[in-house]
């Protein structure tokens, strides 16, 4: 059922008596009431269990005012929330009143618990005479159940500068069960400095994101996109950082560029994120340190070990690029930091799912791009963290993890890999699957091409396919076999393109590696010359 954006009108009059017993009313009501829409950032929801899940929202009449506070009065709001088991609100289930208040940006988080498993619902929020957009979210499978097949899509990289951001929009006609979101959801760079080929169809507002004021402006910049919203309002979503969300390539306290103020910098950039994201009360940040490392259960079906690789990491060994680095294979450096490296591994030693799925943000398999003896590899990724790999991949194996899988984003293309105990020797065993998604935005446009005749994959055989153009993945996780449909747009740089499968790939249960299923003929309009110098700029010059 498609959902739908019209007006609201239902459920006001018990709210408005409700609202004048709550503190802060009276201040409401001495500043005046609000005098235009203060939901233009959309509606949200995320971190879905069995019996609930985190509805979202952020009062913001004037999303891009400089102060950050999205033209809001200094007082604190009272918003109405309603949750339904029908998009007409005939059966709401739950509803309740929650205070937007200015010290988090009049952000609204509410954490539901008590619901039915396996349950569609439809949410809004209303504050004053003002009501929201509908937004349909789902509850989890029972834990002792299989539930029925998953439809997940995850998605990274948008970078509001370089395109229109379609690739949300079609993913939204999707109507998924869930959506993760893989990092690099916003770009802190100001306008002019990292430009597309022709130039940027569109700009940021505001200088370099450094300050909470900044932070707030450019979240509402990106939430204001009515096909960020979409993709927001048809399904919940798990999320997490990569590195533009705070500063291009940090690594736990190291920023890319030696900044005075980076610890501020960071703290800041985890305060907007948290009040800009459907995420629980564990995640709220404490200073220049956030809980975002989570285990997601969809029954017995899947369990989403979602990482973060940026705050806990090492610094890049050689620093950035692609280097030879005999720093890369210490046993003593980390990507993940020791908890959570340990978090994980229990993780799987409890597991009894038939999917253990991680949701991270940097490409986990080797991409070495030198033929011959030396190892070049990109020192921002797992290659850069050879033992910390190694580590969490024997750790699944030693588990007995029925089937293991990989997700990322980061690269701005499409890549499919087996996964292996030993790169170097390309009949060894495989032990798992990578699925990696393009980019939404980021990077312009892109370019069709033959992946076969891609250099990485001749060099590395366990890499399976390619593809740099924008677009999403969506999947279908049965109890059988998982099937990855590599979803693309032609262009971006204009709104309103069609999406297509490029490619797609099944995973059997306890068969690991990847079977080609489909393959699309290469689109002519958009062939250009692939190789290795346009990937590794591409992910080395502000990626």
């Amino acid at each position: 059922m498609p959902v739908s954006r019209r007006t609201l009108i239902a459920g006001g009059v018990a709210v408005g008596a409700a609202a004048a017993t709550l503190p802060g009313a009276a201040a409401a009501a001495a500043n005046g009431p609000l005098r235009t829409d203060p939901f233009t950032l959309g509606v949200a929801s995320g971190d879905p269990d069995h019996d609930g899940f985190v509805l979202w929202t952020r009062l913001a009449p004037q999303p891009l005012a400089e102060d950050g506070l999205g033209g809001m009065p200094d007082r604190v709001v009272p918003v109405q929330w309603e949750l339904a088991a029908d998009e007409r609100f005939r059966h709401v289930v739950r509803r309740g009143v929650k205070l937007a208040r200015p010290q988090t940006a009049h952000s609204v988080h509410i954490e539901l618990n008590g619901l039915l498993p396996g349950r569609e619902f439809f949410y809004r929020f209303k504050a004053e005479r003002y009501v929201s957009p509908i937004g349909r979210t789902r509850t989890a499978p029972a834990p002792w159940t299989l539930g029925g097949a998953l439809a997940m899509a995850f998605v990274s990289c948008s970078q509001y500068e370089h395109g229109y951001f379609t690739a949300y929009r079609r993913l939204a006609e999707e109507m998924p069960d869930l959506v993760l979101h893989l990092g690099d959801y916003q770009y802190e760079y100001t306008k002019d400095t990292y430009n597309i080929p022709g130039g940027n169809p569109r700009d940021h507002e505001g200088p370099e994101t450094e300050t909470l004021a900044n932070y707030r402006q450019r979240h509402a910049q990106y939430k204001a996109d009515a096909d960020l919203q979409a993709a927001h309002a048809a399904a919940p979503w798990l999320v997490v950082w990569d590195d533009h969300e705070v500063d291009n390539n940090w690594a736990d306290e190291v920023p890319e560029n030696t900044q005075p103020n980076f610890l501020a910098r960071r703290a800041a950039a985890f305060q907007a994120y948290w009040e800009n994201m459907p995420l629980r009360r564990s995640s709220i940040p404490q200073g220049i340190d956030m809980q975002l490392f989570r285990r997601v259960h969809w029954g017995r079906l899947a369990t989403f070990h979602m990482l973060d690789t940026r705050q806990y990491r090492d610094d890049q060994g050689c620093g950035d690029g692609y280097k030879a680095c005999p720093a890369a294979v210490d046993p003593a450096r980390s990507i993940t930091g020791a908890e959570q490296e340990a978090w994980l591994l229990d993780g799987f030693r409890r597991s009894s799912a038939r999917w253990d799925i991680l949701g991270q943000q940097v490409f986990f398999a080797q991409r070495d791009n030198n033929a011959g003896p030396a190892t070049v590899t990109s020192q921002d990724s797992w290659d850069g963290y050879v033992a910390s790999r190694d580590r969490i991949t024997r750790g699944w194996l030693a588990a007995g993890v029925r089937n293991t899988v990989v997700l990322t984003g980061d690269v701005h293309a499409h890549w499919a890999s087996d996964l292996k105990l030993d790169y170097a020797d390309p009949t060894s065993r495989t032990v798992g699957t990578e699925l990696v998604c393009s980019s939404v935005s980021s990077t312009g446009n892109g370019a069709d091409s033959d992946p076969a005749t891609h250099p990485f994959l001749s060099i590395n055989p366990h890499l399976r396919f390619y593809n740099n153009q924008r677009g999403y993945v969506l999947t279908k996780i049965a109890a059988d076999r998982l099937d990855a449909d590599f979803k693309v747009v032609p262009y971006v740089t204009t709104p309103g393109a069609p999406v297509y499968t490029r490619a797609s790939f099944a995973v059997e249960d306890r068969v690991p590696g990847l079977h080609q299923t489909y393959d699309r003929p290469r689109d002519l309009g958009v062939l250009s010359r692939e190789g290795i110098p346009d990937t590794v700029e591409q992910e080395t010059v502000r990626p």
